[in-house]
């Protein structure tokens, strides 16, 4: 609890079982009241893992992708009662030891959400960038900016913190099950009207570290200039997009039409985020 607001980290995982443990050591439990590990069907220990260090743990039985993943963990968050969630990558790419920023950031009352930055600090380069990511980076977000008017330093860090309205409040399950939510998200963001902070936050690439290849970014980088297209065109009033029309997640967790299949809880039960 924190300035009376309940804190809780999610995680969406997949193979994190070699990096899980240096990560959740740089969790201020003080600070955060609950941590959500969310599986996506790991092919290593991720899981064993995560229960021996006292998280609480959902699995997917088949894998649902990143932005699925996220999907379940925000779920299980709000009906956890969270104010303010933070989702911090378990493959220690980025440090937890900003949570108690970022959270501080949201429960003043200034912003309501707020990002990690790799590009403010100047760091992602000597962090180990790829040089095609890191270029990648800088024309896609330029772009972004552009079509969407928003003057962010960066639009592809997986370090977010949420205010409990913001995930209440925007259509996420519309968005893909892939690695573009996290940019679909942004775009939603701005759309509503939210207000978003940055930090600036170093970053580690590492053989540990989740990083996808070359072809997965290419995919990635069409979707993310799509997205910005669509939220240009649906503010120009051109066309209704349901990726920006308000109303919360809209997701049923254990229906064909939403995650699928029933979780698994801690215990192996199955289970639904309801």
């Amino acid at each position: 609890m924190y300035n009376r607001k309940k804190i809780v980290v999610v995680m969406p995982a997949y193979n994190a079982e070699a990096t899980l443990v240096r990560t959740y050591q740089e969790i201020d439990r003080r600070l955060v009241d609950e941590v959500i590990l969310v599986d996506d069907a790991s092919r290593d220990r991720t899981v064993e893992v995560a229960r021996r260090l006292g998280l609480r743990v959902l699995v997917h039985p088949r894998n649902r992708g990143y932005g699925g993943n996220q999907k379940t963990c925000y779920l299980e968050a709000l009906r956890l009662g969270a104010d303010i969630v933070v989702m911090v990558h378990p493959d220690y790419q980025y440090t937890p030891l900003l949570i108690p920023a970022m959270a501080t950031m949201i429960t003043s009352g200034v912003y309501d959400c707020v990002i990690g930055s790799r590009i403010l600090g100047g760091q992602a380069r000597s962090g180990g960038m790829p040089t095609y990511k890191y270029y990648f980076n800088r024309m896609l977000t330029l772009a972004q900016n552009v079509l969407m008017g928003s003057k962010l330093s960066e639009f592809h860090t997986g370090y977010r913190a949420f205010s409990r309205e913001v995930l209440e409040r925007l259509p996420l399950g519309e968005n893909s099950d892939d690695f573009v939510f996290d940019n679909q998200m942004l775009a939603q963001i701005i759309a509503s009207g939210f207000r978003i902070g940055e930090v600036s936050c170093p970053t580690r690439y590492f053989a540990e570290a989740s990083s996808i290849g070359f072809r997965r970014s290419v995919i990635y980088g069409l979707g993310v200039l799509e997205t910005a297209w669509r939220y240009r065109l649906h503010r120009w009033g051109l066309r209704r997009d349901r990726l920006f029309d308000e109303g919360g997640l809209r997701l049923d967790p254990c229906g064909s039409d939403g995650l699928g299949a029933p979780l698994l809880a801690e215990n192996g039960d199955r289970y639904c985020p309801k």
